[in-house]
């Protein structure tokens, strides 16, 4: 077999779905299937599952089997998350059965977010779900407290739950600053593959394998649900992804940040929406604008963010991406071309005073 065909590359890195592979090379279920069968009748590569369920590896690398899942009922407040988290690690086998750098993200973000159950459910109990499959393995939490949209909503005086869940998305968001820094929720959602927070009548999904970010309505459920899963041999680190927000270079510290424009509106005209927009972002340095799937804005709401806003906070810098021509070319207008920076389709937007750049 050809040691530069690209399935065979991703297959040594783990077990893959053949949805997984054809996202990740970029063609259709069909030709990765057709492949895959290949691989599999030549003794080169082994499937395990059936139908949408299979996972394909290296002929003598099979996955575990079968589907693992471990499910307790914590009492709240007062549990030590890393015990919790040490015995389920324990039963699972989750040294030998992950790749060490996803053993530490989930440790991560299971921690993080039971923490938060504990710190702020007001619940009795929660229950706790971890589970693994020959591809990936996940967690879900869940308490029937006052729930995180509301909870950060009611105690920051926010108008609605919808603007707590923008504010959450930022970063540093936090109703306990003197035990919390307002990081835990911020990171896990970009730790996983998938991670998922629904609380009220909303549902926050974190789609990191397609750089998306979707808030839609549900049916109604009390308390806060958590949800993450990530691939067993996943290539992302806990390192990666705090060197991006906590760079060298801003001494470590988290300053960056990402705000999906979308999650708002589609066209913005006011100032009043782009007052919405910005809240919060002056506890950073610097700024990604995430225009994707935003069809205009209007002169009022581009003044405010990168004149008054800016102004305002002078060594802030932020960075465009995904924009339409329409949305570039009112920044264009809008914005001292001084201040400028194009490069691949990305605009920088360089603060009043020389700051740090991404």
């Amino acid at each position: 077999m050809n040691s530069e065909d690209p399935i065979l590359k991703w297959l040594a890195e783990g077990p893959r779905s053949g949805a997984d592979l054809a996202r990740r090379l970029g063609c259709s279920r069909q030709a990765v299937h057709k492949r895959l069968r290949a691989l599999v009748l030549s003794g080169v590569a082994s499937r395990t599952g059936a139908t949408r369920g299979a996972v394909f590896s290296l002929a003598g690398k099979e996955p575990f089997p079968r589907n693992l899942t471990v499910t307790r009922r914590i009492p709240l407040p007062g549990v030590a998350e890393d015990q919790v988290f040490t015995g389920i690690a324990r039963q699972l086998d989750l040294e030998h059965a992950l790749a060490q750098n996803v053993l530490a993200i989930v440790r991560y973000a299971f921690t993080e977010m039971l923490n938060n159950a504990n710190d702020h459910s007001g619940a009795a109990f929660c229950t706790i779900t971890v589970g693994m499959t020959p591809y990936d393995c996940s967690f879900t939490i869940r308490d029937r407290g006052i729930g995180i949209f509301h909870s950060i909503a009611s105690k920051l005086g926010l108008p609605d739950e919808t603007r707590a869940v923008e504010e959450l998305l930022k970063g540093k968001t936090t109703t306990m600053a003197e035990r919390h820094s307002g990081e835990g929720v911020f990171f896990t959602s970009k730790a996983g593959d998938v991670v998922a927070f629904r609380s009220h009548a909303f549902e926050l999904v974190c789609d990191n394998t397609r750089d998306d970010v979707i808030l839609r309505s549900c049916r109604p459920a009390t308390g806060t649900e958590v949800r993450f899963r990530v691939a067993r041999h996943s290539r992302q680190t806990l390192q990666a992804l705090f060197r991006e927000y906590a760079p060298e270079e801003m001494d470590y510290r988290f300053e960056k940040t990402c705000v999906h424009v979308r999650l708002y509106q589609r066209d913005y005209v006011s100032r009043s929406e782009a007052r919405r927009v910005v809240t919060g972002l002056e506890k950073f340095s610097a700024v990604r604008l995430d225009f994707s799937g935003v069809n205009a804005i209007g002169q009022g709401f581009t003044d405010e963010i990168f004149r008054v806003f800016s102004a305002a906070h002078p060594p802030i810098r932020f960075q465009i991406e995904n924009a339409n021509e329409s949305v570039k070319a009112m920044i264009r207008h809008t914005v001292d071309k001084s201040r400028i920076q194009e490069v691949d389709n990305r605009m920088t937007i360089a603060g009043m005073e020389v700051g740090p750049c991404f």
